[in-house]
């Protein structure tokens, strides 16, 4: 277990890391030729130029001004300086309101901090319980928590009554913030420029017909059932096959283009290469000329595909793209049932064309459902067989627990800048380390449930990494380090004193996260900002690939926010905040720093680097809502289990108040706010459509919506579109095989007197 010391050496390491990466950092940041890697957004908005274009040779590589070197810290005040209305212009409002989360943590946890440490901090110093307890291992840190507290005291009435406070001023900052949340989306949604996905629908499940092909069952059903809203369409290719063969050969010109570079700066030498994987092995080529026979290879098998892709009507999915004349149109479409038999045409609002997953697109509707349970057990065992790491993980936070495994570590280990480091330091890093390649394991699984929009991919990756940390992280970290700490006790007692034990010990594993939070939120942060794998990343390129200035342009990596992984690392801030606030409230000082450094970072990488692929409009506020409350009524739970097994039975009623009022808390919330999130107001639509009638009223919103959809990979190809029916010349019937839809005064689907499908 960690002491005052372990934690002080870990507090010091991690200290010095975040210092050393922020002044990396504040060196690198200011030199010209690093300036793409550290301002690329103003770059994308092609408001900053390069300073390498003019002056001294010297000076395009190197900042001679050396006043700016006294100024290194500026980025901080700079960074706090752009008011929030001009950062949602700046950066839309994902990237604001995800700022907002961690300005979130900081209204929940000052307040409670002050309060717990001005009351709850002197009432557990004083209970002197720990002492007096034989064979139970703990450190002076202990001492501020509740396990101080003697059993049956009435000392645990001011925890009682700080859980009521803690809880009532979290559901206070919870309201306060969804309410300010909500009315930001619908204001950024009702002064939003014009986006294709205002006016589009995705249509899923399109039931085959054996008389049309899916575009004209498509056109068919909506001139037939929104005869005065619909415009036009796009259906659903399956173009996986093709778009890797499209990144295929893009990777082969970018392997050409590096051996091109290198012969025309030696052209003694050509340059070789393997034809086997990665070209470490095989037989050995000359590389320009191998990379451009690959690339015609690759390109008559890209064309040949494209046209099996364009005339096969196999590749055409039962699915499409649906555009509508008006936002109220659409709203109406997206948000009502279409027939009476609700799995077939089904509607939903489709994403912002970045925002399309398009290889999920081509999944058929009816695989869905079986990749999604799979997927449900897959994680499931995921779950449980991590728990074999964080077992070992906790090991090394015991000293015992190494010296069984590694005896003859052991004078080392004794040693006491070692020991220190041990159990200050490595806990904290193992876990990080054996968490890296879990987020990708997630997404992974995320993108076979057949999920078609990367904000909802985010969302479900996110979700599922939520439950990961909070099943194994936390609770796996609890139950396993006491069962280590406590392991020669939990052998020789009587079974009825091991609840009482373990009551003890969840309080001790603070010490753990303390180590954690320093790793993770004080260093891990500071690296985020150095960008040390875009900085390498972006100066090979520019050696080896960059000919011109697009290229340059091309070989810049802004990156963007990574919610699927960084807002469940924040529920566990919060969660950890919650928790220990009237446990072990020595805890919180660290979740603060946390908090407040990751403001200024992440406002920071916002407003000068990162470049969202979506805008979402803030649509993962309830989740991120949801996860808060779902730890605070975790504390509440663990707080009256923690107060049970000391002698205070009075607490467990009082405290088992909580929870339900905290649910009731979140019903209401939900009730009240949530829908803002999930609907699009009629009201809001007829505005915006009225105004924009007014004042563009020769707008042709056919030429804007046609290839808004049309997949990446034939973008710039001509499609056969619905024929554009003229009203005057032609018969009000729709354009298809079959005469099902006829104008007819006795009444059909739709107006009785026009059943007709105008495409502008």
């Amino acid at each position: 277990m960690a002491s005052v010391q372990d934690i002080s050496v870990s507090a010091s390491i991690n200290l010095l890391s975040a210092l050393a990466f922020l002044l990396a950092f504040a060196f690198l940041r200011i030199q010209p030729f690093n300036d793409r890697v550290y301002f690329p957004k103003w770059y994308l908005k092609g408001i900053r130029a390069s300073p390498r274009r003019s002056g001294p040779s010297v000076r395009k590589f190197v900042n001679l001004d050396f006043r700016t070197y006294i100024k290194f810290w500026n980025w901080m005040p700079a960074a706090l300086r752009m008011p929030e209305p001009e950062l949602i212009d700046h950066a839309g409002l994902d990237s604001a309101v995800y700022i907002r989360i961690y300005l979130l943590g900081l209204k929940i946890f000052v307040p409670i901090a002050i309060l717990a440490f001005a009351i709850l901090v002197p009432v557990n110093w004083t209970g002197k319980t720990l002492d007096d307890i034989k064979d139970l291992t703990y450190s002076d840190i202990d001492k501020l928590s509740i396990s101080n507290v003697p059993s049956g005291s009435k000392r645990f009435w001011a925890h009682i009554v700080m859980a009521y406070v803690f809880t009532f001023w979290t559901c206070y900052v919870l309201y306060k913030e969804y309410k300010i949340i909500s009315t930001k989306r619908l204001h950024f949604l009702a002064s939003a420029n014009r986006r294709p996905d205002q006016y589009t629908v995705l249509v899923r499940n399109v039931p085959p017909d054996p008389d049309e092909s899916v575009s004209e069952h498509v056109e068919h059903f909506f001139c037939v059932n929104h005869p005065e809203h619909y415009l036009t369409h796009q259906i659903v290719y399956d173009a996986n096959k093709l778009a890797k063969l499209v990144e295929k050969k893009k990777s082969l010109y970018n392997w050409y283009t590096y051996y091109q570079t290198r012969y025309e700066r030696n052209l003694k030498n050509r340059p070789q290469t393997k034809t086997g994987f990665w070209g470490l092995w095989g037989k050995t080529v000359d590389a320009i000329n191998y990379y451009s026979e690959e690339i015609e290879k690759t390109s008559e098998e890209e064309a040949a595909e494209r046209e099996k892709v364009m005339s096969d009507p196999k590749s055409i999915m039962p699915a499409a793209f649906v555009s509508f004349k008006s936002r109220w149109g659409a709203a109406v479409c997206a948000q009502t049932q279409q027939t009476s038999n609700p799995t077939l045409w089904l509607t939903e609002w489709a994403p912002e064309p970045r925002d399309v997953y398009w290889d999920n697109l081509a999944i058929p509707f009816v695989e869905l459902n079986v990749r999604r349970l799979l997927m449900t057990v897959a994680l499931f065992f995921l779950t449980f067989f991590f728990m074999l790491p964080i077992a070992f993980v906790q090991s090394l936070a015991s000293i015992d627990g190494i010296e069984k495994v590694l005896p003859f570590l052991k004078p080392l280990i004794e040693a006491k800048v070692i020991k220190s480091i041990i159990q200050g330091f490595l806990p904290g890093i193992a876990l990080k380390i054996f968490l890296i390649l879990l987020p990708t394991i997630l997404m992974t699984m995320s993108k076979i449930e057949g999920f078609i929009s990367l904000s909802y991919l985010d969302r479900k990756s996110a979700s599922k990494y939520h439950l990961f940390l909070l099943v194994n992280v936390f609770f796996g970290s609890i139950i396993t380090g006491a069962a280590f700490q406590q392991l020669h006790k939990f052998a020789n007692q009587a079974p009825s004193e091991i609840p009482k034990t373990v009551g003890v010990a969840i309080p001790m594993k603070a010490t753990f996260f303390i180590t954690y939070i320093m790793v993770d939120g004080w260093a891990g942060i500071a690296a985020e900002i150095l960008r040390l794998v875009p900085l390498i990343m972006f100066h090979l390129k520019n050696t080896f690939l960059v000919k011109t200035e697009q290229d340059r342009e091309q070989a810049m990596d802004p990156g963007s926010i990574n919610f699927s992984v960084s807002e469940p690392r924040i529920q566990l801030y919060f969660l950890l905040g919650l928790v220990y606030a009237p446990v072990t409230p020595i805890l919180l000082p660290f979740i603060i720093i946390f908090f407040t450094f990751s403001f200024v970072v992440f406002r920071h990488q916002i407003i000068n680097v990162y470049d969202q692929k979506y805008e979402s409009g803030a649509k993962f506020w309830p989740d991120v809502h949801r996860r808060v409350i779902i730890g605070l009524i975790i504390s509440q739970v663990l707080l009256m289990g923690s107060l049970s097994t000391r002698d205070a039975p009075k607490a467990t009623p009082l405290i088992l108040v909580l929870p339900v009022l905290t649910i009731w808390f979140h019903q209401i919330c939900k009730g009240r706010f949530e829908s803002a999130f999930v609907k699009f107001p009629l009201q809001d639509a007829m505005v915006k459509d009225t105004l924009e009638r007014a004042t563009e009223p020769k707008l042709n919103l056919k030429v804007y919506l046609q290839d808004a959809y049309v997949h990446p990979v034939f973008k710039g190809i001509e499609f056969e579109r619905p024929p554009v029916i003229d009203e005057e010349e032609n018969n009000p019937l729709v354009s298809t095989k079959r005469n099902s839809c006829r104008g007819s005064k006795t009444g059909s689907i739709g107006s009785p007197d026009s059943v007709v499908c105008i495409t502008e």
